[in-house]
């Protein structure tokens, strides 16, 4: 019994339904008119549109369990890790920074709007960073290996990366005055888009969304930023508004007469759990065992994935180039 009480909660709680059993079983639904009863009530919407999916993709004769293996693998793993692993970095940065807040913000829709702006400002340096610096695309390129789009990857992270954003993001919008319940707000909208913008081709073919597509980052564009391409390579950092992409140069649109191509430019095997999510770890050590001195170690472990001691670079800036010399 102890196993299958186990495996009940495991399930109520991926799915974001404890809530509304709880709601259900004592009768009282008043918690809906709460700010928190209302962010509950939303939470199980992408690991229900997950199932979805599967279900749509299986009727089409389109689904392949290959597809969704590995990021089930990692869904396990990193709940397994989280139980020994407690880590409460925004609400420890939260109590770190306050005091040192640059100006004082509040629960109100113009409040909302500046704090919006600067938690995609947050999450497009974390982006960038995480793409930029090998060490911490160590921690990211797991999120990136899947050679497919569907909802599972949302969920394939290695179980670093969360604490590592969360202190760059946290960081960033506490200082700059986002006050915690506006900021934790934000993270909901944001997490909730987030999710929902790697629905893949299975249940959305067209994902630009009409006209949204120029005024907001859409699964459309995030395809473009899982994409290999080297047109695509290090596009769309941004989560849900597009504006710091288009000011540091960034964004990039789906071109329909091209093909996305998924994953990352190494060769690997995307159906190895270990590969995927330990990989460029490994490769990383091989790196700094092998590099002459100290300063190529450094080099290795802060420049691009790609960089090499030897100066021949594959980095996405060299391979983009490349490409543009040789179109085929």
């Amino acid at each position: 019994m102890g196993f299958f009480k186990i495996i009940y909660g495991e399930l109520t709680s991926f799915f974001g339904i404890d809530a509304w059993l709880e709601m259900m079983k004592s009768g009282d639904y008043s918690r809906l008119f709460t700010l928190d009863g209302v962010l509950s009530a939303i939470g199980p919407l992408i690991p229900l549109l997950l199932i979805f999916e599967i279900i749509r993709a299986i009727f089409y004769k389109r689904f392949r369990i290959e597809e969704y293996r590995v990021p089930f693998f990692i869904i396990v793993f990193n709940r397994s890790v989280g139980r020994f692993l407690t880590i409460g970095v925004v609400l420890f940065i939260v109590g770190l920074l306050e005091k040192y807040a640059l100006l004082k913000t509040r629960f109100t829709w113009y409040w909302l709007i500046y704090g919006y702006i600067i938690w995609e400002f947050s999450h497009f340096v974390y982006h960038y960073l995480a793409h930029k610096v090998r060490i911490l695309w160590c921690l990211h390129s797991t999120h990136h290996a899947a050679q497919h789009m569907n909802l599972s990857i949302t969920y394939a992270h290695f179980f670093l990366e969360a604490p590592y954003a969360d202190i760059i993001r946290t960081s960033i919008c506490i200082l700059l005055g986002v006050n915690p319940p506006l900021l934790f707000f934000i993270m909901f909208i944001d997490g909730t888009w987030g999710a929902f913008i790697h629905i893949g081709e299975n249940f959305m073919k067209d994902a630009r969304l009409g006209f949204l597509n120029h005024w907001i980052l859409t699964p459309s564009h995030h395809r473009v930023h899982h994409a290999r391409n080297p047109l695509y390579m290090d596009t769309n950092f941004c989560n849900l508004l597009n504006i710091w992409d288009r000011v540091f140069g960034t964004f990039q649109y789906e071109k329909m007469d091209m093909q996305i191509d998924y994953g990352i430019t190494r060769k690997i095997n995307p159906n190895n759990f270990w590969d995927v999510y330990f990989g460029e770890i490994f490769l990383l050590w091989r790196d700094l065992k092998s590099a002459p001195g100290f300063k190529n170690k450094f080099m290795y472990l802060f420049m691009p994935p790609g960089w090499s001691h030897t100066g021949d670079h594959k980095t996405a800036r060299v391979l983009r180039k490349l490409s543009r010399k040789d179109p085929k």
